[in-house]
C-alpha cells in the first residue's frame, strides 16, 4: 500500500461525506494520483466514489483534457461529470482567480447535500499560496492559506493532502504507471504562482531544506489565530448590535481599540457575504463613519460593497441600485419584479383590518417613487399625514426611503409596502379578505424595533 493510501485510510474516516466522495479531477498528476488511490480505497471504506472535471475552455487543449479525463474514469469505473463554465473577463485579481473562482462556484453547485469534494491540494500548494498571500501584504486570514475543510454549495469542500509533499504523488503515479496531463499555466512565467513555484520555493529549498514544510505549518498557525480572532469577534459582535438586525452599533465599535474595531469590522463583512476591503481602506471607513457628526450621512464604498451609517447604526450592503423607477402598471395578482430597484412586490392573500382591500382597485395600481407631496391617512390612524413625515418616523434609513416603491391609484396614494396601507384603501373589518403587501430587495436591513 502506498504512503499516498495509507494517509487516505487514515484520514477520510474523520471527514464528514454522508453522500458520497467527489474528485476535483483535473487531469493532472495530483489529482490523478487522488483519484486512483481513492479508486484502491472504494471498497475498504465503502465510498461512493465519483470525479468532477470543470472544463475552462480557456486553453485549445481543453477538450484534451476533458477527453483524458474520461479515459481515466472509464478505466476506474468511477462516474465523472463535466462542468463546462465561462470565465468572466476583467477580473480585478486577475484570469488565474476568476478561473479560480468559476471553478469553485461550479463544483459548489454539483454537489450534492453533504457531499465530499476532496482536491489534491499538497503541502507544497500550501507553501506557495502562503508565500503568495505574504507577498499580497495579507492579514492571519490570507496567510491561513487552504483551509482543510470548508462548506461548498450543499456539501463540503476537503483538501486531506495538505501535510503531504508533493513527491508521495508522484511515487503513486510512477509506482502504477499513471498518466496524466500538464497545464501549461503551470509554468507561464506571467503568473505569480507559477513564478512561486518555479523560482522561489526552490531557492529557498536549497537554502533551507524543509522550507516548504516550515511554511505550510505557518499557515496552520495562522489558521489557529484567525480562529481566535473570529472568536473575539463573535464576543464583540455580540454587544455591538445595531438598532436593526443585521447593523452595527457606531457608538459600541467607536468604544474598541482600532486594530480590535477592523478585527469586528471584517468579521461583520465577512457574515454579511461582501467583500472585504483591505486594511487601508478599513481603517479610511472607520475614520469617515466614525468620525462623522451624527446627523451625517457617510458612505464608503469599495468593488462589491458600501458602509452607510444612519443615526448610530452601520449598514454592510452590496453596491445599491440608483433611485430610479419608471411608472408601471400591477394587477397584484401575481409578484412585480423591479429589476431597477432590486426587488419585488408581492401582494399576499390574508384577513383582517388594515389591509388593501382589492376591489377598492380592481384595475390595479400604478407602481413608482416618491415625487413629493404625498399623503396618507394610515389605517386605524386619526390624521391625513405627509408621506415624508411618516417616512422619517419609520426609522428606514434615506436610500431605503428614496427606494420605496409606492402603490397610487390615479394620483392618489394607495398603500407603501411594509409601512402602511391608506385608510381610503384599506380593509375595516377583522374577517375581511384582503392583500398583504411585501416589498422584498435584498438590499435592505430586516425590519427591527426600530422600524415597526
Amino acid at each position: 500500500m502506498s504512503e499516498l493510501v495509507e494517509h487516505l485510510r487514515r484520514t477520510l474516516p474523520g471527514l464528514p461525506h454522508a453522500q458520497g466522495v467527489a474528485v476535483a479531477l483535473s487531469g493532472g498528476g495530483d489529482s490523478t494520483a487522488l483519484l486512483h488511490a481513492l479508486a484502491l480505497l472504494r471498497e475498504p471504506l465503502g465510498l461512493r466514489l465519483r470525479a468532477v472535471h470543470v472544463h475552462h475552455g480557456l486553453l485549445p487543449e481543453a477538450d484534451g483534457w476533458a477527453e483524458r479525463c474520461a479515459d481515466l474514469c472509464r478505466g476506474l469505473a468511477v462516474p465523472l461529470t463535466v462542468l463546462r463554465v465561462r470565465v468572466p473577463e476583467g477580473d480585478r485579481e486577475g484570469p488565474e482567480a476568476a478561473a479560480r473562482s468559476a471553478r469553485y462556484e461550479a463544483l459548489g453547485g454539483a454537489l450534492e447535500a453533504d457531499e465530499l469534494c476532496l482536491t489534491a491540494h499538497h503541502r507544497e500548494d500550501q507553501a506557495e499560496t502562503f508565500l503568495i498571500q505574504a507577498l499580497r501584504g495579507a492579514g492571519p486570514a490570507g496567510l491561513a492559506a487552504m483551509p482543510a475543510l470548508r462548506r461548498l454549495g450543499r456539501g463540503w469542500l476537503a483538501r486531506p493532502l495538505l501535510a503531504l509533499p508533493r513527491a508521495v504523488l508522484r511515487t503513486h503515479l510512477a509506482a502504477h504507471g499513471l498518466e496524466w496531463v500538464e497545464d501549461p499555466m503551470n509554468r507561464d512565467p506571467r503568473l505569480l504562482r507559477a513564478r512561486v513555484r518555479l523560482d522561489i520555493l526552490p531557492v529557498l529549498e536549497a537554502t533551507r531544506p524543509g522550507a516548504a514544510a516550515a511554511l505550510a505549518r505557518a499557515a496552520a498557525h495562522c489558521a489557529e489565530v484567525t480562529s481566535l480572532l473570529e472568536g473575539l469577534a463573535e464576543l464583540d459582535l455580540a454587544g455591538a448590535r445595531g438598532s436593526r438586525p443585521g447593523t452595527l452599533s457606531a457608538p459600541a465599535l467607536r468604544a474598541l481599540a482600532p486594530p480590535r474595531a477592523r478585527n469586528l469590522l471584517r468579521h461583520w463583512l465577512r457574515r454579511q457575504g461582501l467583500p472585504v476591503p483591505g486594511t487601508a481602506q478599513l481603517e479610511a471607513a472607520l475614520a469617515m463613519l466614525l468620525g462623522s457628526r451624527r446627523d451625517a450621512a457617510p458612505v464608503f464604498r469599495w468593488p462589491g460593497g458600501e458602509l452607510r451609517r444612519h443615526r448610530d447604526a452601520l449598514y454592510a450592503l452590496p453596491p445599491l441600485p440608483p433611485a430610479r423607477l419608471a411608472p408601471r402598471h400591477w394587477d397584484l395578482h401575481a409578484p412585480l419584479e423591479l429589476p431597477e430597484l432590486g426587488g419585488i412586490l408581492r401582494a399576499e392573500p390574508a384577513t383582517g383590518a388594515g389591509l388593501l382591500d382589492p376591489m377598492r382597485v380592481p384595475r390595479g395600481v400604478t407602481v413608482r417613487l416618491r415625487a413629493g407631496g404625498e399623503r396618507c391617512r394610515p389605517a386605524g390612524a386619526g390624521l391625513t399625514r405627509p408621506l415624508k413625515k411618516l417616512l422619517q418616523e419609520s426609522g428606514l434609513a434615506p436610500w431605503e426611503r428614496a427606494r420605496l416603491p409606492l402603490l397610487l391609484d390615479g394620483e392618489r396614494l394607495v398603500a407603501v409596502p411594509g409601512l402602511a396601507v391608506c385608510a381610503s384603501h384599506a380593509t375595516v373589518e377583522a374577517g375581511q379578505a384582503g392583500l398583504h403587501l411585501v416589498w422584498e430587495a435584498g438590499w435592505m436591513a430586516p425590519p427591527g424595533a426600530a422600524s415597526r
